[in-house]
């Protein structure tokens, strides 16, 4: 209700949220560009996103103000699924480049998973652990390479912009 009922996330249909469903690097993206009202922006310059596709300003906007970077190559991965630790280093970003408190830092040692987190997003996810925004799933989880599905994003979104200034 919170992100739909603001305009950041859109139903999969009438009266449908699916919440089990994935989420992408594309949607995520879109859902930040919404937050900033639409800013107007250059071209995306990854080979992989089409001029004209839904969240092609919103990824140009992305890359330009260093919340997104793709995967080298050119190419940014739009419909790739987002990872939890992709999202947490996305908001991550998207703290800093709203000039938000990310100073805080909380160790993941308590998480049975908190080896697996690749080292770009130790950082990230320590912030947005001690934030609240990423909070860890059953059996005292992080699960930072499984795929972040609509509801925890929703979820996450919620958190974000209810704790972080």
């Amino acid at each position: 209700d919170y992100v739909t009922g603001k305009g950041m996330m859109n139903g999969t249909a009438d009266n449908t949220f699916s919440p089990k469903a994935n989420t992408t690097r594309g949607m995520v993206v879109t859902v930040l560009y919404r937050l900033e009202n639409q800013p107007s922006t250059s071209a995306a310059s990854f080979t992989d996103v089409a001029s004209g596709a839904y969240y092609a300003n919103a990824v140009a906007w992305a890359n330009a103000n260093g919340i997104v970077s793709g995967y080298g190559s050119g190419k940014f991965g739009p419909n790739d699924k987002v990872t939890r630790e992709q999202l947490a280093a996305i908001l991550y970003r998207y703290a800093q480049y709203k000039k938000y408190d990310v100073s805080g830092a909380k160790s993941l040692d308590g998480y049975t998973d908190a080896q697996s987190v690749s080292s770009y997003a130790v950082p990230a996810l320590q912030w947005a652990n001690a934030v609240g925004v990423v909070t860890g799933k059953s059996g005292n989880k992080l699960d930072p390479k499984g795929n972040a599905t609509r509801a925890e994003v929703a979820a996450m979104l919620m958190r974000f912009c209810e704790n972080v200034k």
